[in-house]
């Protein structure tokens, strides 16, 4: 009992949220049987109308689900063969890379075929050729410019008719090289930011392929999005050798960041590994994209992981809007 002239001692927890944690939906998505086992989910976005794509390598690889887990519709059965990214443009077109087929190709959003950048099947550095390429964004004017990634280190520019401008980029660790760049997002001042991943940075060019700056030692960018706001979220791990010795060691952690436009850490957040073929909901094991709705909910898909999980802001982004920056 605290006497009359003894002060009640203060609780030892805040009393409005200070943080944002992040709680998974292990409901989501309701994935049908009829769209085959599980794979690896290479790609993720979301639409204006707040519906989840996912790229999974699986017989029916485009997926689309409601915030609520249910199925859409899917297509692509047969048209891919290792898809990478998936993003949606701003006219609502779906493009995905396909680092086996060596192309990057825009859909309507019911899967009818619009435009093919590359050759399927065929290899090269050139102008009409990738190489495994990784990612594309498109720009508001309808520029296109895609991370021709595994095979190639560059990043190459073409106009809205997918005629090509030019190219920047070649091995290596300074400025505007690439060890091996993963994936690419336009700001709305057209600034592109390209997550170099096994160098642990991402590099800011202008649209000419200039660069502009770089952030490193903060994680190692497997995945980017960008917010309307231009926040820039990045899925990964904390920085790590790529290599030691004759080992290619896995990702020691699984860690989501969001940046300013200037680079400054605005938020950070962690989830565990995953053990392969035994990951609990919640865990991410090699999470590969990531991707935010409306209502700042966060959707990650996993390469060994072999899925993709929903994970609910708590407390939700209405509640929060004074005490918590979104």
């Amino acid at each position: 009992m605290v006497s009359k002239t003894e002060k009640a001692p203060f609780p030892s927890h805040p009393l409005e949220p200070t943080v944002v944690e992040y709680e998974v939906d292990p409901a989501w998505p309701k994935r049908p049987a009829r769209l085959g086992p599980p794979e690896a989910v290479a790609g993720i976005a979301v639409d204006r109308d707040d519906l989840v794509w996912c790229a999974q390598r699986a017989e029916e690889p485009i997926q689309v689900y409601t915030t609520a887990g249910d199925l859409v519709r899917s297509w692509g059965r047969g048209q891919f063969s290792a898809p990478h990214t998936l993003r949606i443009d701003g006219q609502g077109n779906v493009w995905a890379s396909d680092f086996e087929q060596h192309t990057v190709r825009q859909f309507t959003p019911e899967g009818r075929l619009l435009m093919t950048l590359g050759v399927a099947g065929q290899a090269g550095d050139d102008q009409a050729h990738f190489n495994r390429p990784t990612d594309v964004a498109v720009t508001p004017a309808g520029d296109i410019f895609v991370t021709d990634g595994y095979g190639n280190r560059r990043v190459v520019h073409f106009d809205g008719h997918g005629r090509f401008v030019k190219q920047w980029g070649a091995f290596g660790s300074g400025p505007g090289q690439f060890v091996l760049p993963h994936q690419i997002v336009v700001d709305s001042k057209g600034t592109l930011y390209v997550a170099d991943r096994n160098s642990g940075r991402i590099q800011l060019f202008d649209q000419q392929g200039h660069f502009l700056q770089q952030w490193t030692h903060i994680i190692m960018p497997w995945g980017l999005w960008i917010s309307p706001q231009d926040d820039i979220w990045c899925c990964g791990s904390s920085p790590q050798w790529w290599r030691k010795g004759d080992q290619y060691p896995p990702p020691k952690d699984q860690i989501c960041v969001r940046f300013a436009g200037d680079g400054r850490v605005m938020q950070l957040w962690t989830a565990p590994v995953g053990k392969d073929g035994q990951a609990k909901p919640g865990e991410l094991n090699w999470v590969h994209c990531i991707a935010l709705d409306s209502r700042c909910d966060i959707y990650v898909g996993e390469i060994n992981g072999k899925r993709a999980q929903r994970f609910v802001r708590n407390p939700p982004l209405s509640e929060t809007s004074a005490q918590v920056d979104p």
